[in-house]
């Protein structure tokens, strides 16, 4: 519910966004597709020019419900009316299940039914993206600087050469953290992971280490990125927000895109932009709206028999997000609370050679077992989980079943398509083991329930039936200047004009840890670009 205080700003956006929306037949100067965390971003700082007329469409509905306030209960979300409710193609490198593919479906996307966690991406991330784009706007300084300058509230102790606290973001510091979370963070010392004073800043340059969780919540309500950086904006009359709302092309005049065409209470609508298209629909459905609008692969295009207006074989391949696996621990009493929420983050590389860490891990009361891990489990009555989530090597793609808009997309996931996967998993689940086992947990922690064997056949069978993902798709729309590139380092994308893509498509691999800051700061970047223009 809105706050009593907020009452009077609530009407007033109610009566100007019911004013605005009966004027979406006049051109905007830019239209954003998809209020997720970089549509919002974008949206907001365009806005911020009285000038300038935004017209911002979302697919989903408003966030004002507790499911969204409280972010305890992120899980009652997956699968409901906030959820896309995506279903990958089953896998028989996963004994041929079927993952669920869940992402946002509300204003605010992601960041509005997520677990809250703030993890900034780490310096080799950054410096491989800025190399593939040949753009040092992506190095890890430049992004440092724009975390520090401009994105990031933050609340937890003084630290200006990482933290900033003049920006948009309430950023805090996991609160009141259970005995048992600081008990675990002596285990991951223990296994060789130095303590950081908090999961950003010198952590992000290491190559691995351990600390608090950092979190947008403020006063235990979550802080989501459209009300971070839209929802105060919303007043304006130069800002249109439009739900319910269903893009289904980008229309263009010649090789220019100029307007885009959607769903809208029963119509077929098309809003007219006279500067430039972004496309912030996320890792699915992006690549679905530039096929459907003439740029893919070729052979993909013409399989819909759509005409092909800009052929670019890497539309809807690339794409991958971090796999999870669980470890979970008999122990004594609800050790960690009953919150769905770490409060610790761990992060590690399971091979010398990488650039940085590929592993992470946070811990969870409670048991989260796939269904076919669980039936070989015997659970206690109290347990607690290490969930862990890794940078897999396999590639996956997306794919169009026909060429009208409501035709639902193939994601083939392609789970452990890289054998080195399959290793990586293993070699995470035993230094999984070895940090649970440690000395430092003695009394509370019991005994392993699961994975109950750690011979290598039992192990990768462990794997194959417990894989899930934490839903963090990226890279189909990958920005770079190899053959398989979309976008260009300024996320134009290639041989068209006035039309970007800006959302997690664009990243060549996905970050160390959650998705949701690097979100912001892709953003942050695409709303200076089109500025600049």
């Amino acid at each position: 519910m809105i706050p009593v205080t907020d009452e009077k700003f609530a009407e007033q956006i109610r009566l100007n966004q019911s004013e605005l929306a009966a004027r979406i037949d006049l051109p905007f100067d830019f239209i954003v597709c998809g209020a997720g965390t970089s549509g919002c971003v974008v949206a907001a700082r365009l806005a911020a020019d009285p000038k300038l007329r935004i017209l911002l469409i979302e697919a989903g509905g408003h966030d004002e419900t507790e499911l969204v306030q409280d972010p305890n209960q992120w899980p009652m979300t997956l699968g409901g009316e906030m959820d896309w409710g995506f279903v990958a193609e089953a896998n028989p490198e996963l004994n041929h299940r079927a993952l669920f593919y869940s992402m946002g479906k509300v204003l605010g996307g992601g960041s509005s039914i997520n677990v809250s966690t703030w993890s900034r991406g780490h310096q080799a991330d950054w410096d491989l993206y800025a190399a593939e784009a040949g753009d040092e706007a992506w190095s890890y300084s430049a992004v440092l600087e724009l975390y520090r300058s401009r994105i990031e509230n933050w609340a937890g102790d003084p630290d200006p050469d990482y933290r900033g606290t003049r920006g948009r973001v309430h950023v805090q510091p996991a609160q009141q953290p259970a005995p048992f979370s600081g008990r675990l963070l002596a285990a991951a010392q223990s296994v060789g992971l130095a303590r950081f004073p908090n999961a950003n800043g010198r952590m992000m340059e290491a190559e691995g280490g351990c600390a608090l969780v950092d979190e947008t919540v403020c006063s235990g309500k979550r802080q989501s990125i459209f009300r971070s950086y839209v929802h105060p904006l919303m007043a304006q009359p130069n800002l249109t927000v439009l739900t319910a709302a269903h893009v289904t092309r980008v229309v263009f005049d010649g090789r220019r895109a100029t307007a885009v065409e959607f769903h809208y209470q029963g119509k077929e609508l098309k809003a007219e932009a006279t500067r430039e298209v972004v496309l912030s629909l996320g890792a699915i459905h992006t690549p679905k709206v530039l096929m459907q609008s003439g740029i893919g692969p070729e052979a993909e295009l013409k399989h819909a028999g759509i005409p092909a207006l800009q052929i670019l074989e890497g539309v809807g391949r690339n794409l991958h997000d971090h796999v999870s696996i669980a470890s979970v621990w008999a122990s004594e009493g609800e050790v960690l609370g009953s919150a769905p929420r770490s409060q610790t983050a761990c992060f590690w590389k399971s091979r010398p050679e990488l650039d940085g860490p590929n592993f992470y891990t946070y811990a969870i009361s409670g048991a989260y077992l796939t269904p076919e891990n669980a039936l070989r489990s015997d659970l206690p009555s109290h347990c607690w989980t290490q969930v862990s989530g890794m940078r897999p090597q396999s590639r996956g793609s997306i794919h169009l079943t026909g060429a009208r808009a409501d035709d639902p997309v193939k994601i083939d996931a392609n789970y452990l398509a890289d054998p080195q996967d399959l290793a990586d998993l293993m070699s995470g689940l035993r230094f999984a083991r070895e940090m649970g086992s440690a000395s430092a947990l003695a009394g509370l922690c019991g005994n392993q329930i699961a994975p109950s064997s750690f011979d290598p056949t039992d192990l990768a069978q462990y794997v194959r039936n417990g894989l899930t993902t934490f839903w963090h798709q990226s890279g189909t729309a990958n920005m770079g200047g190899d053959p398989l590139s979309v976008v260009d380092s300024k996320l134009k994308v290639y041989g068209v004009d006035r039309l970007r893509v800006v959302d997690a498509s664009i990243l060549p691999r996905v970050t160390s840890g959650n998705t949701m800051a690097p979100c912001v700061v892709i953003g942050e970047r695409g709303a200076e670009f089109l500025l600049r223009r």
